[in-house]
């Protein structure tokens, strides 16, 4: 009976239909006293269910893990964005995903936003991200949502799941695409946030073609942006076919930008057709700027134009460096694998980015599996993309991102922890699992026990006691 249950379970991806508050939860291990703070999670928990949705735009629920002293306690909640409380009101789906309001919903109804990509705490204020809204303000410890937050007015539109946070500065640099005001067009935004929360600079340029850009690259002085043939069409969007689809004959592009300079300045290089969602992070090396990021051959869960999928074996990230030279003498950019393990979520030590990292880890997958299975282990490498340390869960089992933590303020880079919630699937339950983040191949040194499971998500931050 349990391998029959297994086999039915093949995946963490559905939605939980509750909120949950559970004060006290078992340890197996010990938590280490010193580590005090809350591991928040962000991820699609869509309310009701709309038929032909992706599963990227679904209503975000955020999970906040709260260790303090050894104990630990959970407590989860949707995100009541404009979308979920209309929904809610209404007792079914209104929107069918990426802003397309299904037949029957209300003419006043323009908000499909559902700030379900990543959650981040700077200038004193938690917020939910997602690609095509402004942040939404969370309250932390209840996680109530309090709506919108644009910096007094002096940002608009859309705003990136994967603001950076400079390590020296404390300044918040962000972008936006789909950034005129409409949906599935070439527009990009650019921005910064110093660290008192006040908007520094907004701006909008257009990049080569409407793609989704889903991350960015910021180094000490320069801002890179990737455009990627994951391609954005609205005349396909208007006719029925996928808005969003693999057409790797666009190319690759990467904007690169002064942080001093400005959209005017930005010079374009070419490279091969590849999509990455996901940077671990970059650094500028005298007159080259370096960054290591997971790269597809082929864009994974996009179709073709015509509704073909892309090719499985090919739709599979790995660990990739590009280089872009920036003395003038091409334009093309270098991309080098530097493993051939598939793998996803890269993170680092914080406080090296944009600078020269010599740690970074991300979640993998099981070679041994079929199809290259699930992301089910962890992956410790060097600043040369060295494998450092390989773990890997018990088959069946999948891991979320890893979140660096770091052991005090001024321990050495690397000197810390991994969080990483765990799906156990025989269970039917997750875990939050600790490692020592220089020895992950020993296995996690404690275990956060819930009864019921936490869905694969995408993003989280450790925001340490205030």
């Amino acid at each position: 009976m349990q391998h029959d249950a297994v086999a039915e379970r093949r995946h963490n991806l559905g939605p939980i239909p509750f909120e949950a508050d559970a004060p006290f939860l078992k340890i197996v291990g010990e938590l280490p006293s010193d580590l005090n703070g809350v591991l928040y999670r962000n991820g699609p928990n869509p309310q009701f269910d709309a038929p032909g949705a992706h599963w990227f735009v679904g209503d975000g629920m955020l999970h906040a893990f709260h260790l303090e002293n050894g104990r630990a306690s959970y407590r989860n909640r949707w995100v009541r964005t404009p979308k979920w409380l209309a929904e809610h009101d209404a007792g079914r789906a209104l929107f069918g995903g990426f802003g397309r309001k299904l037949p029957d919903a209300p003419q006043n109804l323009t908000d499909g936003g559902v700030a379900n990509t990543n959650i981040i705490f700077h200038a004193g204020k938690l917020l939910a991200l997602e690609e095509a809204h402004l942040p939404t303000e969370i309250e932390p410890g209840t996680l109530a949502t309090r709506g919108y937050h644009n910096y007094q007015g002096r940002v608009a539109g859309s705003f990136t799941a994967h603001p950076k946070v400079d390590p020296v500065t404390g300044e918040l640099v962000f972008f936006g695409y789909n950034a005129a005001g409409c949906p599935l067009t070439p527009a990009l935004s650019y921005g910064s946030i110093d660290a008192s929360g006040k908007a520094t600079r907004f701006e909008r340029f257009e990049a080569p073609y409407a793609s989704m850009v889903h991350d960015f690259i910021v180094t000490e002085n320069h801002v890179l942006f990737p455009i990627l043939p994951i391609t954005g069409s609205m005349e396909r969007a208007m006719s029925g076919r996928p808005p969003y689809a693999w057409e790797p004959d666009k190319g690759a592009y990467v904007g690169v930008m002064k942080r001093n300079g400005t959209a005017n300045d930005i010079v374009w290089f070419r490279g091969e057709a590849c999509y990455v969602f996901h940077i671990m992070n970059a650094w500028e090396d005298g007159s080259r700027i370096v960054a290591d990021v997971m790269q597809f051959e082929e864009a994974p869960l996009f179709p073709h134009p015509d509704g073909r999928p892309t090719d499985p074996e090919k739709s599979r990230a790995r660990h990739c460096r590009w280089m872009f030279d920036l003395s003038g003498k091409t334009d093309r950019f270098q991309q080098t694998y530097l493993d051939d393990l598939t793998g996803e979520f890269p993170r680092i030590d914080d406080r090296r980015a944009g600078l020269k990292n010599h740690h970074g880890w991300y979640a993998c997958a099981n070679p041994r599996l079929p199809m290259f299975g699930a992301l089910s282990g962890i992956v410790h490498v060097d600043g040369n993309g060295r494998r450092l340390g390989h773990y890997l869960l018990p088959a069946g089992d999948t891991i979320s991102e890893p979140v660096f933590v770091e052991r005090a303020a001024d321990a050495a880079e690397g000197d810390g922890w991994l969080l990483a919630v765990v799906w156990r699937a025989r269970e039917n339950r997750s875990d939050l699992a600790l490692f020592n983040a220089t020895d992950v191949e020993a296995g996690p040194v404690a275990l956060v026990q819930l009864g019921h499971r936490v869905p694969d998500g995408f993003h989280g931050n450790w925001v340490g006691a205030q």
